[in-house]
Formats: structure tokens, C-alpha cells, sequence
């Protein structure tokens, strides 16, 4: 089975935390954590910074690692760096997602999470409580 390597932004604003209603492929509808795949010779923070300008239009900032995913899907393992940060500058011009929430503690489950994005939840609850 193949691995893909991705890097996940969990953006927080205060006490919200954004979230990505995925637009496009098999997994179209889910909801996630924006990011994408790691470039050849990309770091997971390189990759996230970059694929948040990409999709979203911001600059994220003050990164800090959350956790590493790792998660079979049906045709691929996936490999997921998260890492907490915040906007830095610019304003979202979103080009890849169907919505996009932002959800603070009491409502991080409202949203049906794709099954690698339910274990960073988890682990975001663990760090601040639920």
C-alpha cells in the first residue's frame, strides 16, 4: 500500500479552531484539517506553511507540532504532520473546500471529521480539555 505524506494546519483563532469541508475526490464532503502533501525535500512545516498560502491565501505562523496521523484509508496509508498555528497576515480566499467552520471546544463535534482528522481531534480535546 502506497504512503502518502501529507501536512495538516490545525489554525486556531482564540478559542476557534478552523475546519475544511473537503470539495474534491473520494473523500469529497469530510470534513479536515486544511494542508496537503510534502514536496520532495519539503519539511512537514515547510509544506504546511506552503499549502495554507495555496489553498486559504493566508500566512500561517508560530507553528508548533500537534501529532503525527498515521491512518489506513482503503487505497493508501496516510502519514499526517499537525501542526497548531495562527494567521499571520491576510484575510481567507478558500479555493479548494465546500465550506470551511470555525468551532470552538463545545462544537468539534458537529461536524462529521474524516476518519485520520477524528484522531487529531482527540488529541486536540487531550491538550486542552473537553
Amino acid at each position: 500500500m502506497r504512503t502518502i505524506k501529507v501536512a495538516a494546519a490545525i489554525i486556531h483563532d482564540g478559542d476557534k479552531i478552523l475546519a475544511a469541508q473537503r470539495g474534491y475526490g473520494d473523500l469529497a464532503g469530510g470534513w479536515e484539517f486544511p494542508g496537503g502533501k510534502l514536496e520532495e525535500d519539503e519539511t512537514g512545516e515547510m509544506a504546511c506553511v506552503r499549502e495554507i498560502r495555496e489553498e486559504l491565501g493566508v500566512l500561517v505562523g508560530n507553528l508548533s507540532p500537534l501529532c503525527t496521523v498515521e491512518h489506513d484509508y482503503e487505497t493508501f496509508h496516510l502519514s499526517m504532520e499537525c501542526f497548531l498555528c495562527t494567521i499571520l497576515e491576510g484575510t481567507i480566499d478558500d479555493t479548494e473546500h465546500s465550506s470551511l467552520r470555525w468551532l470552538d471546544r463545545t462544537q468539534l463535534w458537529e461536524i462529521d471529521w474524516l476518519p485520520a482528522d477524528v484522531k487529531v481531534v482527540r488529541e486536540l480535546e487531550s491538550r486542552i480539555g473537553s
